[in-house]
């Protein structure tokens, strides 16, 4: 088996009493379940009982009830989920709250952060009159029930009643990463043939003003589809941006002159809710579909037992409306009547202590962000920590990459004062939530995903589709039956849906996810980064996650990234690029002291041909290295779409390597 030996500490064990307060404790007394094995057991080998169990329980509010839990006559790649169901997740999350006899009317459901300091706190009430009015500008240029509607938006509390105000009418939603460029954003209008774009002047990013209506125009130009209704917010007070007579029109003079009233739809539990496209790395973008149903509850689910939501918490996702984690947030917290907090700009701005500053002064309950993020933050140094009172966070959340084990630590102890648990997670866009996630009750080991999320029956298998889970030895991750948030299909068809997720375990058909994972001997689940990105060296297998993690337990090492080469004698060979911690010298020796210990943990076939110093990755503005662009910098291929890229200028610094 591969070595699991750095992770084996478990240094997280949460007392009786915080157990015992859990919403998952909870539930576990109520159906008289012992122990977590057995709530996974449960939950995980009759998957129809504890998604019929879970709306009832979540207190999801139907116009009519469901006929059955599910008809999967043609098998889990299509299993229609609570058919004869009507729901909608604007009513679950907005209209119930609002409602005159709710207690919850004037509670804040979001509370923003402009990054030049602005407040802005945004009611249940307010919430419901401006999504209201978001439906009644759609109904009144001709939107209908299935039209698709883009938000190429910033970070701003509108954002949250564009998403509602679609859910409202049976439009679908269509949300456009903020940071992508012209050819990203055309591509996202003109794939869905969305006619109806919601946009904004601009917003703040490191203290400038950073145009949007621009690359908006521009990418409709692009676009080989005619918008014909473009909305404009105005985040900055005396822009005057470009508009089109006849097509664009502002948020205040449109949108805001509007009814407050409004009538939800009601729509079948299968209606489509938002239409999520995957980052693109590689091809056409996959257009990801979700349901109201499927949003609805796996996002309740994991915000209300996996982040242990209460009443008074208010709860923090780094993120983008573009990324799932956006919409994701606002659905998880808003069906409990909570409170999210929203923020527009950079982490570090003007001080890499932005972020603890934030926590500290709203009194941030969950908090979560990337790996990458944290390595970053963690280089400035614990004296941007201190000084802050971080005391309110209960968890600390994470996803989107594999963790390094001294940065999980750095997180726990420093950030979450070595109580918080962090509750790291790994599923996806495509079902729009986790595969795995510890639960709050969970010992922890560092870098650990727990177990399977709760109702997700999950696997770890070899190539030939046997399960290997409890042999304790690397696989892949798979998903042996459906759950109701997996994509109903992709937007581009069937065909390129089973080819892309279905068709590597086909008796039985298993959700084959792209990622290798492992068990360990203590039960704790971890992963070791893309299967697809496998470095294949003289015949043996390496994630690129694992040199990194070999190079960042380095005490001079910060961040690191491996890529894969043409070499003529081992087929492949690995190249390392790192970012020193503050104080140490780029020298020679070093440079062989980070290949040997490669060479050491991983073997001498896949010690780094090259180990070259660097300032700063590419990332995007989630905190994700774009991996795919320092191995194509490397190699002189063709860089394709890099519009998501956060800082362009690291892409001088990959050129200028040291």
């Amino acid at each position: 088996m591969e070595s699991l030996e750095e992770f084996d500490e478990i240094v997280h064990e949460p007392d009786d009493a915080f157990v015992e307060s859990t919403n998952v404790y909870a539930f576990m007394q109520e159906y008289g379940i012992d122990d977590y094995e057995e709530l996974i057991e449960r939950t995980t080998s009759d998957v129809e009982w504890f998604w019929d169990e879970l709306p009832d329980y979540l207190d999801i509010e139907w116009y009519e009830e469901y006929d059955s839990v599910r008809d999967d006559s043609e098998g889990p790649q299509f299993t229609d989920w609570y058919p004869g169901g009507k729901l909608n997740v604007a009513h679950n999350t907005v209209d119930r709250y609002a409602a005159a006899d709710s207690e919850r009317r004037n509670k804040v459901a979001c509370i923003w952060e402009g990054e030049d300091g602005d407040v802005r706190n945004f009611t249940y009430h307010e919430l419901s009159r401006t999504s209201n009015q978001v439906a009644n500008y759609l109904e009144s240029v001709g939107v209908e029930k299935g039209d698709t509607v883009a938000l190429y938006m910033p970070m701003v509390p509108e954002v949250i009643s564009i998403l509602y105000g679609c859910f409202k009418v049976g439009a679908i939603a269509v949300p456009i990463f903020s940071g992508f460029g012209v050819e990203a954003t055309a591509t996202r209008i003109e794939d869905p043939e969305a006619d109806v774009l919601f946009t904004a002047d601009g917003f703040y990013r490191r203290g400038s003003e950073i145009p949007l209506k621009a690359p908006a125009d521009e990418a409709i130009e692009e676009a080989d589809h005619d918008v014909t209704d473009v909305v404009v917010y105005r985040r900055f007070p005396d822009s005057d941006p470009e508009m089109t007579e006849g097509r664009d029109v502002y948020w205040s003079e449109s949108v805001a002159k509007q009814d407050d009233d409004y009538e939800t739809a009601e729509l079948d539990a299968s209606d489509e809710s938002m239409l999520l496209y995957s980052s693109g790395t590689t091809g056409k973008p996959k257009g990801i579909v979700h349901t109201h149903a499927g949003a609805q509850l796996q996002a309740a689910k994991e915000v209300y037992f996996g982040f242990d939501l209460k009443p008074s918490d208010r709860f923090f996702w780094v993120s983008d409306i573009g990324w799932m984690m956006g919409p994701w947030t606002l659905i998880g917290t808003h069906t409990f009547g909570g409170t999210m907090v929203m923020y527009e700009g950079a982490p570090d701005h003007p001080q890499p202590d932005r972020f603890w500053e934030m926590i500290d002064r709203h009194d941030i309950t969950q908090f979560g962000i990337s790996p990458t993020a944290i390595r970053a933050l963690r280089k400035q140094g614990d004296e941007w920590v201190e000084g802050h009172d971080l005391s309110s966070l209960r968890l600390l959340g994470s996803t989107g990459e594999p963790w390094d084990p001294e940065s999980w630590l750095w997180f726990y102890e420093e950030i979450g004062g070595s109580e918080a648990p962090i509750i790291n997670i790994s599923g996806g866009t495509e079902i729009f939530g986790c595969f795995l996630m510890p639960m709050p009750i969970n010992s922890l080991k560092p870098c650990t995903l727990g177990g399977p999320g709760l109702g997700m029956d999950i696997d770890i298998v070899d190539e030939a589709g046997e399960s290997i889970a409890e042999d304790h030895e690397r696989g892949y991750l798979v998903a042996r039956d459906s759950c109701p948030s997996m994509t109903k299909s992709l937007w581009q068809g069937d065909d390129r849906y089973l080819h892309e997720y279905w068709s590597s375990f086909q008796d039985p058909p298993m959700w084959d996810h792209g990622d290798w994972a492992q068990k360990d001997e203590d039960g704790f689940w971890f992963l070791h980064g893309r299967a697809d990105d496998a470095l294949n060296v003289a015949g043996r297998k390496v994630g690129p996650a694992e040199i990194e993690g070999a190079l960042i337990e380095h005490e001079a090492v910060n961040q690191a990234a491996a890529v894969g080469v043409p070499d003529d004698t081992t087929g492949t060979a690995v190249v390392t690029y790192v970012v020193l911690e503050p104080g140490y010298e780029e020298s020679e020796d070093l440079k062989e002291e980070l290949r040997a210990k490669v060479g050491e943990e991983h073997g001498k076939p896949f010690r780094p041909r090259e180990v070259l110093f660097v300032d700063e990755f590419p990332k995007t503005q989630s905190g994700k290295i774009i991996r795919r662009a320092i191995q194509a910098t490397y190699t002189g291929e063709d860089l394709g779409d890099m519009s998501s890229i956060e800082n362009p200028e690291a892409m001088d610094e990959l050129e200028n390597a040291r």
